[in-house]
């Protein structure tokens, strides 16, 4: 028998050829197919993330009105843009304001009066117990000078005139009693300490005692001389 004569230069399909234009059923009869890569449907879209309705809008934080400005700290002037405070506190606090030259002058004024009123006092009891008697120059004087110290340094302040005033009563009574007490203390032969330390109540008795309407003019002339020397003053 007869065989048919195969065609001259006929190409030959190699086993184990790769597919032509990636079909591969077309290596030809007898060529294997490439191994698969383990996905027997191909390419296919990636796997789902989780979220089976796809790119939806992030999850509500818990605000069903969405977006709103910060809640107030309660402060209605402060931190508009609602930013927090430094340290982490509420609307920091306003710088206190500096004290007014008026009541620094005013308080100087008041100290300044009483402490004149004492000194003044002081000497005036000094005075009378020395000449054991009593005349109405040294009550003006006591208050012409705590009227002029306070307003002075002060400032002539009604307030503080007020009170060099007031300061100046007490300064020329209480200087009386000083000069009782000296005089009482010569008689009995103690110190003045004892007399007028320990028997206050005897010296102030016997002044009211001895008290006429003279004395109580040389203390209203004691607080008219302070009113006089505060406006000297200025």
């Amino acid at each position: 028998m007869s065989q048919p004569v195969q065609p001259p230069n006929q190409p030959q399909q190699p086993y184990g050829g790769q597919p032509a234009d990636g079909n591969p059923y077309a290596a030809g009869p007898g060529a294997a197919a490439p191994a698969p890569t383990g996905n027997p449907y191909g390419e296919q879209p990636p796997a789902p993330t989780g979220n089976p309705y796809g790119n939806q809008p992030p999850a509500s934080t818990g605000n069903p009105y969405g977006n709103q400005p910060p809640a107030s700290t309660g402060n209605p002037f402060g931190n508009p843009q609602g930013q927090p405070a430094p340290f982490g506190g509420g609307a920091p606090f306003a710088p206190a304001p500096p004290a007014s030259p008026v009541r620094n002058g005013l308080a100087l004024g008041v100290l300044v009066a009483f402490g004149a009123a004492l000194v003044a006092s002081v000497l005036y009891g000094v005075l009378l117990g020395s000449i054991e008697r009593e005349f109405g120059y040294a009550a003006i004087g006591v208050g012409f000078l705590v009227g002029f110290a306070a307003a002075k340094l002060g400032g002539a302040n009604p307030v503080t005139i007020a009170a060099a005033a007031v300061f100046s009563v007490g300064a020329v009574y209480f200087g009386q009693l000083i000069g009782y007490a000296m005089v009482m203390a010569d008689a009995a032969q103690v110190s003045f300490s004892e007399v007028f330390l320990d028997h206050f109540d005897t010296v102030t008795r016997v002044w009211k005692e001895d008290a006429d309407f003279m004395r109580y003019v040389f203390i209203a002339l004691g607080a008219i001389a302070a009113i006089g020397g505060a406006k000297k003053a200025n």
